[in-house]
């Protein structure tokens, strides 16, 4: 199995577990305090990440399973033909998270959240396992795409 394959099942396999357990161990609007700043918060998102677009694609499971089933399958290409590997990493934490929402949507007509972040009355939008892959992915991506520093090789003393 190459290195891409293990990330995207990796992913994919914490993702759907996390979500299990907060099915089963959190109820809907009842937040569970972890740590100053961070609770356990049950949700459903119809939308993409931290629920962009759930406007739009709201009662539309399927055809945002499609959209990101169309767009999964193009960064899996692309994970399979990048050279770097900070940036096939990247593309498969994005794959990986992908395919963990899309078993969602698939399943239950929405996304899992329960990852609650905030500051006093501020929320972040509520998340998941995948959401923070997909956003670890970009940061991979980016990474990648930076110019790498060239070492100065010492100056030789030609006479």
């Amino acid at each position: 199995m190459t290195r891409p394959a293990i990330v995207v099942l990796a992913t994919v396999l914490l993702d759907q577990t996390t979500k299990a357990a907060a099915l089963s161990g959190l109820v809907p609007g009842q937040p569970v305090p972890i740590l100053p700043g961070l609770d356990l918060t049950l949700g459903f998102n119809e939308g993409a990440s931290f629920g962009l677009l759930s406007g739009p694609m709201s009662g539309r499971p399927l055809l945002m399973a499609a959209v990101t089933a169309g767009l999964t399958l193009v960064f899996a290409v692309m994970a399979l033909r990048a050279r770097h590997p900070v940036e096939r990493t990247g593309f498969a934490l994005i794959v990986g998270g992908a395919l963990g929402n899309i078993i969602d949507r698939l399943r239950q007509g929405a996304v899992t959240d329960f990852l609650d972040v905030f500051w006093k009355e501020w929320h972040w939008p509520t998340f998941n396992v995948a959401d923070m892959a997909i956003t670890l992915g970009a940061a991979c991506l980016l990474a990648s795409s930076l110019p790498q520093r060239r070492r100065k090789e010492p100056v030789r003393d030609q006479g």
